[in-house]
Formats: structure tokens, C-alpha cells, sequence
């Protein structure tokens, strides 16, 4: 019994996405049809087959219930995956739909239909949906189990027959859940041979293989490779309608921190496809051995692994400084368990970075050397609704760090910056690109503390980026929501970024701005795509209509640009490292600025938002601020008023 239902479950998982949410309307609308007709038989008291005016109320229920569920998306999500979510969406749905057909029995007298009947039957559907969920998750998910450790829809490929790639196959042909059906090899001579019984095949025959051998998943065993071939063997599987995974890290291996069988989704870099910038150990190591060093914005997702670098490089202390407690409570705890026998000194601070006092105490105290300043407010949207706050944190913030490191004697003080300070169309492009400019003019002024700036791109797997939204939108079953299908980024990874500003701020010389050479701007919709077919899926467009995950643009979002620039002007130089450029940019005399920056701390401190904008385009170059910028909190006192 239980083989033959795991078969009517197979027929239903093999089905087109298109089919399976065919056939989940159909049950609803079936659900919806028994619920009128229990409906009545609860209210009359008898079992009553419906007749007559009785039975119009069933095409209402459906006219009014299939047009809600379809649009609050209830035949979107994976059944056999259904959470928490999924049932809060249902009750909405049904809530929504209720109200609707209450209305309907209220507005309209249906001779011999009982008004109850329009209460009771949006109750009793939602009873039967919430049920019909359930019970699908629970049986689809538990047949799916039994079948992917008995059939061959469990059939997976390593590709690398190496001792890496046998040493991976021997420990999983123990798995229950996972069976080894053949290598690929990029070695002719070992094409057709057998190692252990088990064959290895042609990577160019990759589609054929994957649809003959009823693949569903590819394991990449392969660590010595380098990132240009790596990514050159991606781009091969992409067509396959494979999921790639990888084996975790070697020295997680080595450690017993993982086991072959934990297989991992793919890295951020090989979404990235392009082959990491290498570090310059001496640039990394310069300023940071022995040294006294701060970094503000610690328990940000670029200040923490900028943490997360520099305690490998054996600083004599690390001065971590956030305003998040339990951010800086984690971090601190990670650093210690990950450095036990370095003798690593961390000292956690709690302190805002625009409290002056807190600020100068600190430096005062500790007297540090180096100075990382990545506290900032980053995302776009939600500082174009806050400007008052993104002027206070981007720009009196970086001011105040920087006026405490040069009278705490700090020898460096580097600032992380952003390609949206370049030609800025955001609040938060703007503030970034002031910051700059303060930091240029107090430089300009001959401060002792050598002051520097570090500009790159969009940071894959940093707090707000498109990776883990696109990664948690294909779990849902999508669709994948982008603004624009010609928008294009500059992308790089954490590591990258962090070991870019370290590196960076060991040559500067003071009122520099470093970029790196990151290469050809990726399009979203090619990171989307590239994430979804290495997901084993398909995208749904116009050429494959019954795909599994469709791509929706949303348009722009206020003060977004198509794409981004890393240089204000045309006129790089060279630096000790080949991926590294220092840019000499025009700024404001500090004499002229800080007048400047009184009016607009006086702004911001009133939350004249008008005036914000009206010093911000006079003070950045080419910032024409968007006509929809308003600070909620005034709104929300000049509508209370």
C-alpha cells in the first residue's frame, strides 16, 4: 500500500509547477463546494442534498474564493516545504474571502439560504484548507523522504574521480538518502572506466547523463582548482537542470567541524563568476601586527568580517565598538572560539557613533593606532525615508570618529565608503560621499592621523543583498523580485572587501580614495538566472512558460540607479597592488565646508528635511536629491498635527 502511494506522490512531484497549481485550485474549489454544502447541513440540522436558488451560492464561493487565493498566492509556495508562513497566508486569504462572502449574504436575500450559512462556510473552509495543507505537507514530505532513499531520484554525480572525489563517494555509499550513481572527469582516459564499480562519464554529456541517469543533484569534489575553472565548469552544468552542491571547506574537514556527507550550497564566489582578488600578505600585515586597533560598526556584516580579518592577523588589541549588544555579543564570543590560542584581546563597546563624549572617552582610553570606521547606514530605500538619521550616522558620525582618532593621535583612520557616493541619486549616496569630502578637507588641514578613504561595490552575502534574498525566494518557489531587468552592479565578496580596505589603508597617505579593479558590472537578472539553474530549477519566461521559478521587475526604487561608478573623475593611479587604484578627487576647503555642515547639522537636528536636501545637493557633486524624499517621523507629526 504504502509503494503504491509513494507512486501516486511521484506522479504528483513529477508534474509541471504550472499542472501541480492547477491541481491544488481544483481541490480548493472542491473544498469549497463541500464546505457550502456542510454548511447547510450543520445549520438545518440534517443531512440535505442542495436544490434550486441553494445551489447558486456555489459558483458565488468560487467567483469570490479563486480570484483572492490566486492573488494572495496560495498555489505559489512548495507544499512538501510548507512553514509557518504559508498558514498565515491561508488564514489571511480565507479571513479576506469570508468578509467578502459575508458581504455578498448581507447585501443580497437568497430566498431558503440562512444568512448563518455565510458565516459558517468561510469557517469550515478554513478549517478544510488548513487541514488539506497539513496533511499535504505531512504526506508529500514524508513519501518524498521514502522515495528519495529508495528510488533513483536520489541518484547523484560527483564530478571529480581524483582521491578527493572517490574519498567523498566512499563516505556517502553508506548514505540512505544519497546514492553515488557516476563520476565526471575532465580526463579522457577515464571516461568509460570504472572505479569501485561506479562509472565515470564525459562532462560534456552532462544534459544526456543528468535526464538518462535521472540525476537530481552534482557534487563538485574538486578543491585544488583554481576560480577561473571552477566557474568555466559551472557555466557547463547550468543546462543540466542539476542542483550543484560542494563538499565543506578542507580545514573544516580536517578539523571535524564538517564530514563529506554535510553538503553545502555553492559559495557566494562561484555565483559571483569571477575569480577573487588575492591578497597582499605584507600589505596585510603593515599596520595591524601588535597594534592597538578599532573598528566601528563591528556587528555590521562588513565590520564584523573586517573583525573577523584582522584578528588573524595578530593585533596586540581589538577594539570592537557597535551599538548593537547582542551583534557585538556574538561577535565577540565568535572571535574568541575561533583565535583560542592567539592570545587575541578583544575588547567589546557598546557606544553610538554619533555620541561625541562616548566617543572621545573611548579614544581617550585606549589610544588605538588604527582606526576602521564602517558604521554607517547602508541601505537605500530605508534612508531615503530617514534622511534626518542618515545625515546624523553617515555624516556627524564619521566626523566625530575622525576628530576623536586625530586627538587621540591615531596614526591611520580609514573610512568605508561606497560606489553610491559617486554622482550620487540617494540620501545615503549622498551622506557617503560628504563623509568623503570631510575627511578630504580635514586632511587637506594637515592632520596629524593619516585619513583615507576605501570605496567598492554591492558586497555578495553582506547584510541587504540580492543573494540571500534571491536564495530564500527560490526556497519559496519564487518568483524572484528585482527593479529592473537592465540594472547592473559592481560585486564583490566579504572577504574581498575587507581584506581591500586592510590592504588600502596600509598605503595611504592621507585624503585618498581607493577603489579596486573589480571588473565588468554583473546584471542582476544574469546573477538571478545563474542562481536559479544551479539550483537544479528552471526559470519560467516566454521561452520555457511551464519553468519552475519565474523573474518579476518591480521598478526602481526611488533614488536607485540603473548602474554604478566607482570614479568621481578619469584620472586613477596605480598603487602597490595591481587591483588597487588611488583616486585623487576634488573636494570643498575644510574652511568652506564646515560652515556648510553647521547649517546642516542644525537641519537635522530641527529635521527640516527641505533644508537636508537643498545643503546635500549644494555640497555633492552632481546630487539632484528625488522629489519623494521625507522623513517619516515629520510626516507622521505634521499629519498628527
Amino acid at each position: 500500500m504504502r509503494a503504491l502511494s509513494d507512486r501516486y506522490v511521484q506522479n504528483i512531484l513529477d508534474l509541471p509547477r504550472p499542472a501541480k497549481r492547477v491541481l491544488a485550485l481544483l481541490v480548493d474549489s472542491c473544498l469549497c463546494i463541500l464546505t457550502i454544502w456542510l454548511a447547510f447541513c450543520f445549520r438545518l440540522n440534517e443531512w440535505v442534498a442542495l436544490t434550486g436558488i441553494q445551489l447558486l451560492t456555489i459558483p458565488v464561493s468560487l467567483i469570490i474564493a479563486l480570484p483572492i487565493f490566486i492573488t494572495m498566492g496560495l498555489y505559489r509556495a512548495i507544499f512538501r516545504f510548507l512553514g509557518w508562513s504559508a498558514f498565515v497566508t491561508v488564514l489571511k486569504a480565507v479571513t479576506i474571502y469570508g468578509l467578502a462572502f459575508m458581504a455578498v449574504f448581507t447585501a443580497i436575500s437568497f430566498p431558503g439560504v440562512p444568512r448563518t450559512v455565510g458565516i459558517m462556510q468561510p469557517l469550515l473552509l478554513l478549517l478544510a484548507i488548513g487541514l488539506s495543507r497539513f496533511t499535504a505537507r505531512y504526506f508529500l514530505h514524508e513519501a518524498y523522504k521514502r522515495i528519495l532513499r529508495q528510488s533513483t531520484q536520489t541518484n547523484m554525480l560527483v564530478y571529480g574521480a581524483g582521491f578527493r572525489g572517490r574519498q567523498v563517494a566512499g563516505a556517502l555509499s553508506s548514505s540512505a538518502d544519497l546514492k553515488v550513481v557516476g563520476y565526471l572527469d575532465d580526463d579522457r582516459n577515464l571516461h568509460g572506466s570504472l572505479i569501485g564499480g561506479v562509472a565515470v562519464y564525459d562532462p560534456e554529456k552532462i544534459v544526456e547523463l543528468s535526464a538518462r541517469l535521472n540525476v537530481r543533484t552534482i557534487l563538485l569534489a574538486l578543491p585544488k582548482i583554481d576560480r577561473s575553472r571552477r566557474n568555466e565548469i559551472l557555466e557547463k552544468l547550468r543546462g543540466a537542470r542539476v542542483a550543484v552542491r560542494t563538499i565543506p571547506d578542507l580545514n573544516a574537514l580536517a578539523g571535524g567541524q564538517a564530514e563529506f556527507t554535510d553538503l553545502q550550497e555553492l559559495d557566494i564566489e562561484d555565483l559571483l563568476g569571477r575569480t577573487p582578488v588575492a591578497p597582499d600578505q605584507t600589505l596585510l600585515e603593515r599596520n595591524i601586527r601588535g597594534r592597538v586597533v578599532l573598528v566601528t560598526g563591528a556587528a555590521g556584516s562588513i565590520g564584523s568580517e573586517l573583525c573577523r580579518g584582522l584578528a588573524r592577523l595578530k593585533p596586540a588589541l581589538l577594539l570592537i565598538l557597535d551599538q548593537n549588544e547582542y551583534g557585538l555579543y556574538a561577535l565577540e564570543n565568535e572571535l574568541l572560539a575561533s583565535n583560542p590560542d592567539s592570545g587575541l584581546q578583544i575588547v567589546p563597546l557598546l557606544a553610538s557613533v554619533c555620541d561625541e563624549h562616548r566617543i572621545q572617552k573611548i579614544m581617550e582610553t585606549w589610544r588605538p593606532n588604527m582606526v576602521y570606521h564602517a558604521a554607517a547606514y547602508k541601505h537605500v530605500p530605508l534612508v531615503e525615508k530617514n534622511p534626518v538619521e542618515g545625515v546624523k550616522t553617515n555624516v556627524f558620525g564619521t566626523v566625530t570618529v575622525a576628530r576623536a582618532a586625530i586627538d587621540a593621535g591615531a596614526e591611520r583612520f580609514i573610512l568605508i565608503s561606497t560606489d553610491k557616493a559617486v554622482r550620487p541619486t540617494n540620501i545615503m549616496g549622498a551622506t557617503k560621499r560628504l563623509a568623503e569630502m570631510a575627511l578630504q578637507g580635514l586632511a587637506a588641514e594637515g592632520a596629524s592621523t593619516v585619513l583615507t578613504m576605501v570605496r567598492f561595490g554591492n558586497v555578495l552575502g553582506s547584510s541587504g543583498s540580492v543573494v540571500p534574498l534571491f536564495r530564500q525566494q527560490i526556497r519559496q518557489g519564487g518568483p524572484i523580485t528585482l527593479t529592473h531587468p537592465e540594472i547592473t552592479r559592481f560585486f564583490m565578496t566579504v572577504p574581498e572587501a575587507t581584506e581591500l580596505v586592510i590592504q588600502a589603508g596600509s598605503m595611504a597617505k592621507g585624503g585618498d580614495v581607493f577603489v579596486l579593479d573589480m571588473g565588468e558590472p554583473v546584471k542582476i537578472i544574469d546573477l538571478a538566472r545563474r542562481m536559479v539553474e544551479l539550483s537544479g530549477l528552471i526559470v519560467q519566461d516566454e521561452r520555457n512558460p511551464s519553468g519552475d521559478i519565474s523573474i518579476v521587475t518591480t521598478g526602481l526604487r526611488p533614488g536607485e540607479k540603473l548602474y554604478e561608478e566607482l570614479l568621481i573623475g578619469d584620472n586613477p593611479e596605480p598603487t602597490e597592488h595591481a587591483k588597487i587604484m588611488r583616486a585623487r578627487e576634488r573636494f570643498m576647503a575644510l574652511e568652506m565646508l564646515m560652515p556648510k555642515l553647521q547649517q546642516l547639522s542644525s537641519a537635522a537636528d530641527e529635521g527640516d528635511v527641505e533644508a537636508l536636501r537643498r545643503i546635500l545637493s549644494e555640497l555633492v557633486q552632481d546630487y539632484h536629491p528625488f522629489d519623494g524624499v521625507v522623513d517619516l517621523v515629520s510626516v507622521r507629526q505634521g499629519a498628527s498635527s
